[in-house]
């Protein structure tokens, strides 16, 4: 392994824990499940603190889908050259998703910045796990719709790589103060909210270059012929349509579990859906509440 470049010896460090049992066994059979056609995950950041491993776990233990895109970053390289970090949680994450794949779920992991050590692989298959540059996703209602982790526009990663690293620090000293903050509120019994996306909504240089970028993005997919775009990088959820030409090309941005704890799902008509996990746990406990009120009050 001494010949190994420093990103390839992190993920071969990864590779070498084999998930043969999850730490956390998975909570609902498939029929209690929510099924979709399509769902889009990304920027997981797998190896960090920042990792919101808990609520993923949750997710991935009540959907299901035909289809399941890894729309990049999902391990972090950045991070585990610098110090190996790897808890169990973050292997029960893999163990699901390679789950998935055995269980027939279509695979596609698209590598992003943080995981750019794997796409040398791009074309192989691992584990029932498709490994491409890119892909194209016909949608039940017709739409054509180009998947890619979209770093490839960002112009600090093309001109300025020095500066994405110092970005990558500072963000990830911002992420260890988020981790924080959801602990106190978690002892408080407040629901997760995430100090970095709401300064991220605030600051008006962030919300600039999001709009720039999420314009780009699509008028790239328009210029290649395609309706739709799917995307993930900036850590944004979003679903907007773009004018080109005469006429329109459908932006959509997955989001991360890092801060928003966010996935972009398609139903079984083409319908497109973002859904924000914390809010959908919120919902299902509520309706537990409301189901358990009136044998509560019976007796």
């Amino acid at each position: 392994m001494t010949n190994l470049t420093p990103d390839l010896t992190a993920f071969a460090n990864v590779s070498s824990f084999l998930p043969v049992k999850p730490k956390v066994p998975e909570r609902t059979s498939l029929e209690e499940r929510r099924r979709f056609r399509t769902i889009w995950i990304s920027d997981i950041h797998l190896g960090t603190k920042g990792c919101n491993a808990e609520l993923l776990i949750d997710f991935l233990d009540h959907t299901d889908s035909d289809t399941m895109y890894l729309v990049g970053d999902i391990i972090d390289g950045w991070r585990l050259k610098k110090k190996f970090y790897w808890p169990a949680e973050h292997n029960d994450i893999v163990w699901r998703i390679l789950k998935r794949a055995h269980r027939g779920t279509r695979i596609v992991y698209i590598p992003g910045n943080h995981d750019e050590m794997v796409r040398p692989f791009s074309g192989m298959n691992f584990g029932g796990v498709e490994i491409a540059r890119a892909a194209f996703h016909d949608t039940a209602d017709g739409r054509r719709l180009m998947v890619l982790h979209g770093d490839e526009f960002d112009t600090v990663m093309l001109a300025h790589r020095w500066l994405a690293f110092v970005g990558d620090a500072l963000y990830h000293a911002m992420m260890q103060l988020n981790g924080w903050v959801a602990s106190v509120r978690k002892l408080l019994g407040l629901p997760y909210w995430s100090i970095s996306k709401a300064a991220k909504h605030k600051v008006k240089n962030a919300v600039e270059f999001i709009s720039k970028y999420e314009s780009v993005v699509a008028r790239a997919a328009g210029e290649r012929g395609v309706d739709g775009v799917v995307c993930g990088h900036i850590h944004t959820a979003e679903m907007r349509d773009f004018k080109h030409g005469e006429g329109e090309v459908a932006y959509y941005n997955d989001g991360d579990w890092v801060e928003g704890c966010t996935a972009l799902v398609e139903h079984f008509d083409g319908t497109m859906e973002i859904l924000h996990w914390p809010d959908e746990i919120a919902k299902r406990e509520a309706e537990k509440a409301a189901q358990a009120a009136p044998a509560m009050q019976a007796a």
